[in-house]
């Protein structure tokens, strides 16, 4: 409103760019959410290096997820995530993509809130098993019926997601992008 004249101003002020805690930006959400997808495209818009969690993981260990979980068993691949997810997130000025598993165990909940603005991609079960039906490389969703995985996964997992976030956005690349204006640039001369 203007002071002045009592009539709204034409010009509202701008809106304050939105700090990323530590220059870290990370994604949680159930698997086909788009965090590994979307991560690159965010890293890039902010000017910092992309991670991926699965992908660093698997690369440390010379084998696929799914080759863990096979071997492993669930346990023992969320004990080497959690491991994989202490480093990562002592990292600064990335965006990082966790996965959809990460939120299970308290330590990363608190690791990801301590070092980073997170961000909860989320999506109903039915759009993410749009996304991922034709995927092999999900173990967890070879089963009978992967749609009905996909939302006793949703039931467990949705509350720790939003107890981590920063934000939650619906995991449509506009709806994102749209979020991701209000986070603050880094200086490029920095």
């Amino acid at each position: 409103m203007n002071e002045t004249t009592g009539e709204p101003d034409s010009n509202p002020p701008p809106i304050a760019p939105v700090p990323l805690h530590r220059g870290n930006l990370f994604l949680v959400g159930l698997p086909g959410a788009g965090k590994s997808t979307l991560g690159r495209q965010l890293a890039r818009r902010l000017r910092k290096r992309f991670v991926d969690a699965d992908v660093e993981l698997e690369h440390r260990l010379g084998v696929s997820i799914p080759t863990i979980f096979e071997i492993e068993g669930e346990t023992g691949f969320r004990d080497r995530e959690e491991m994989t997810m202490a480093e990562l997130t002592r990292l600064h000025g990335i965006v990082l993509s966790t996965g959809g598993g990460a939120v299970l165990r308290p330590a990363n909940r608190v690791r990801l809130k301590d070092n980073g603005t997170v961000l909860y991609l989320h999506a109903e079960p039915l759009t993410l098993w749009e996304r991922v039906r034709h995927s092999r490389n999900r173990p967890l969703l070879q089963t009978g019926d992967p749609m009905l995985r996909l939302t006793e996964l949703y039931h467990q997992r949705d509350a720790f997601y939003r107890e981590v976030a920063d934000h939650v956005v619906e995991s449509e690349r506009a709806e994102v992008m749209r979020l991701v204006r209000l986070f603050e640039f880094p200086d490029p001369q920095a």
